[in-house]
């Protein structure tokens, strides 16, 4: 077990009068070790907490001065200080096992961490969920949850999983579910193994079992150039169609029998099927908005000012890996945490070390292109296109280095990026989404700036497009969103 360093101190809170510093080693608090950045939570928030500390080889305690409920002030540098519990599936979608080599070392982990799904809105499949684990998450009430249900027939489930436990571990939802735990849920449709009949008859166990859950995303598989799984295989336009119509059935069933549409078909299909999007108000609150759910018309509704509100936040793939609590868990962010992050609060993103890059600005009125995924451009060429301005344009970036069926802009790679905006003219002005970006980084390790072209980095909602779109104005105008 790896003891929590504390890497942030804002400036005149209880944790500097106190005299904690950054790289503290915190052995305990109140005596208690804390295990992840939940249980360090509930334990700063106390009256008076003392720290057991590791400064320089000294032991030491702190005691800080505070009343419950009143912020520390000090930030983690990990959400997770005990070992992260891995996953024991091996089920043949796996994006981790599609992965090239040399990436950095972290991106492999397979995690099945049900604190991972609480802070970052990691997919668990519950089959290393135990009664310790139902009692925390009940008794702290850690919620929302995200379970990978993928067939509700248990033969099929430890067939897909790999796994014999597979099949009865969603006793474990039905019990969280029972203890009023909110849970989102997710079925990964692979072509010929639980699509079809299979897919209708987990989409009647979930409301035969699960119907308490809060919203279930159906979404296709990902398969990567380096796949060796001969049977994943990206799904047909014909079996995207099937899909829908399986989807959009059952929705209708779900509003009659429980009064919302509960499952939702991932933006992809309807690229896929060649179909118009569902219209706003079919998606409810957005509460899948991060898996693929509403994107576009989200994305849309703010482009085009119909929205005021943001529908949903999205960090980007692999977000939880190599990062603070900042990056991805949900707690309100001290500017100091959003810069070491690499977020800027205005809603542009960069390294702090980057923050001149973004600041020194082609001129004024100088062409834009966005730059986006292949998904992205369908996307975003209508809107581009209803501006009807011969100065803004789409540069659309091919993922090579996943290859396959990848095109989302969450996993563009600094490496794709850079060769498309190597034979691009200087002195125009580049959009990049933050999105595929994480802790400044693109998943290829590379930065921003080794790009051979300034970037702006933006935050990947429709409003901080719309209004990066319009004439130059000083970054804190910029407002901060959400993602496609």
């Amino acid at each position: 077990m790896s003891l929590p360093v504390i890497a942030e101190i804002v400036a005149g809170s209880p944790a500097e009068l106190a005299g904690l510093v950054p790289g503290d080693e915190i052995v305990a608090i109140d005596g208690e070790i804390p295990s992840d950045v939940i249980r360090w939570h509930f334990l700063v928030d106390e009256a008076d907490p003392t720290f057991s500390i590791h400064r320089g080889g000294l032991e030491l305690e702190v005691q800080v001065m505070k009343s419950a409920g009143e912020s520390l002030g000090a930030q983690v540098d990990a959400s997770i200080f005990d070992r992260v519990r891995t996953c024991d599936n091996h089920c043949e979608f796996c994006f981790i096992y599609q992965l090239p080599k040399g990436m950095r070392r972290s991106l492999y982990l397979k995690d099945d961490d049900y604190r991972l799904s609480f802070l970052y809105g990691n997919f668990t499949t519950l089959t290393r969920f135990t009664e310790a684990d139902l009692e925390r998450v009940v008794s702290e009430r850690l919620s929302p949850l995200y379970v990978s249900i993928h067939a509700t027939d248990p033969e099929v489930r430890s067939r897909i999983l790999r796994n014999p436990r597979g099949g009865y571990s969603l006793r474990w939802l039905r019990a969280l579910l029972d203890f009023g735990i909110e849970v989102h849920g997710q079925v990964v449709v692979c072509p010929g193994v639980n699509d079809g009949d299979v897919l209708d008859d987990t989409l009647l166990g979930v409301l035969d079992q699960f119907p308490e859950l809060s919203s279930l995303a159906v979404v296709p598989l990902g398969v990567s150039s380096y796949n060796t799984e001969s049977s994943m295989r990206p799904h047909t336009k014909d079996e995207a169609k099937k899909v829908l119509e399986v989807v959009e059935a059952w929705q209708q069933r779900f509003l009659e029998t429980i009064g919302h549409r509960l499952a939702y078909a991932a933006d992809e299909y309807y690229l896929l099927a060649g179909r118009e999007f569902p219209p706003v108000d079919a998606y409810g609150d957005f509460a899948m908005h991060e898996d693929g759910i509403g994107m576009a018309r989200g994305f849309e509704s703010e482009f085009s000012g119909l929205s005021n509100s943001k529908v949903g936040t999205q960090s980007g793939f692999f977000q939880w890996v190599d990062g603070a609590p900042a990056e991805g868990y949900r707690e309100v962010r001290t500017a100091a945490s959003a810069n070491r992050g690499g977020e800027i609060s205005s809603g542009i993103s960069c390294n702090t070390d980057e923050l001149l890059l973004v600041t020194v600005k082609p001129r004024r009125n100088a062409p834009i292109a966005i730059l986006t995924g292949e998904y992205g451009a369908e996307v975003l060429g209508p809107l581009v296109d209803s501006l009807e301005r011969n100065d803004v344009r789409i540069l659309e970036v091919t993922n090579h280095f996943f290859g396959g069926n990848i095109k989302v802009s969450g996993l563009m790679v600094g490496e794709d990026v850079h060769q498309v905006l190597e034979t691009e003219p200087d002195g125009h002005r580049y959009l990049l989404p933050d999105v595929c970006l994480n802790n400044g980084r693109f998943l290829d390790g590379r930065r921003p700036s080794d790009l051979p072209k300034h970037v702006e980095i933006i935050a990947t909602n429709g409003a901080a497009l719309r209004a990066a779109l319009e004439p130059r104005r000083s970054i804190h105008q910029i407002s901060e969103g959400s993602a496609l």
